[in-house]
């Protein structure tokens, strides 16, 4: 789970005021596991908090059954957003925000292989965790071997190992190279229209397009990099063939046998 804030020129977008001089509207989404495909999409202005989003769009949702992982950053960090997914049976891991006052309940012992540091069951000072109730927390602490940069993980997982969770964190990476892709290669930073309506429909329309992509790409038997799938697209995309049969074999001669309807877009 994560969001991404796209910058608009205020005075273009004056109902999209992010601060004082500038304009913005996030895209909340959450990308699920099995084929990195997004499953939920939500847009906002600028302003609106991602574990708000998150607390009342997405941990009431069907698409967090109970023994789901969920995976966010720090901007997350919501006891509130924590005891909900709690309740619910979700499992989540997230990094510790710097500054937050917590104590050890519990040491757990710390595996020789696997850069960890420490693994230690814990709960915080502050009042505002007192929604947690008895629900047990658990802080894992891993050093990253190639620049001793140290990571501290939280999460109410208890039963997998503190390398398991530290990797977990990591996939977390996948959404940011889904922005990425989501802004670069469907030049989302231009936009056609200046209403809400104009902007959202684009962006709605982006998000389509790259759902569709990567279920072409995960179909194709050919190693397609999903940059090299949308340029040859749209070199082809007034070529007589059938898409299936292209995805799988690019450089085939276009018409070998009866001549194919046009099939990339119907």
């Amino acid at each position: 789970m994560d969001a991404t804030v796209m910058d608009l020129c205020l005075s273009l977008f004056p109902w999209a005021q992010f601060r004082q001089t500038k304009g913005a509207v996030k895209v909340h989404l959450l990308l699920d596991h099995d084929g990195y495909f997004p499953v939920f999409a939500h847009i906002t202005d600028g302003k609106t908090g991602d574990s708000r989003v998150c607390r009342d769009q997405i941990a009431m949702s069907e698409h967090l059954p109970e023994g789901s992982i969920l995976v966010f950053d720090r901007a997350y960090i919501d006891f509130a957003l924590f005891r909900t997914l709690l309740d619910r049976g979700v499992f989540f891991v997230t990094r510790l925000k710097k500054g937050m006052r917590w104590y050890v309940r519990k040491r757990n012992i710390v595996p020789r292989q696997g850069n960890i540091i420490r693994d230690d069951e814990i709960a915080f000072y502050s009042d505002t965790a007192k929604v947690l109730g008895q629900h047990r927390l658990r802080l894992v602490e891993w050093e990253d071997p190639q620049t001793s940069d140290r990571y501290q993980f939280l999460t109410n997982h208890l039963a997998f190992g503190a390398t398991t969770v530290a990797r977990i964190y990591k996939d977390r990476w996948q959404i940011e190279t889904f922005f990425k892709t989501l802004k670069q290669n469907l030049k989302i930073k231009t936009f056609v229209g200046t209403s809400e309506n104009a902007l959202k429909t684009q962006i709605w329309t982006a998000l389509i397009t790259v759902l569709l992509l990567l279920w072409l790409k995960k179909r194709a038997a050919w190693a397609w990099s999903l940059s090299n799938l949308v340029a040859f697209l749209r070199l082809n995309l007034l070529t007589h063939r059938d898409l299936l049969q292209w995805l799988d074999d690019p450089f085939k001669a276009a018409h070998e046998g009866p001549e194919e309807q046009l099939c990339i877009a119907y």
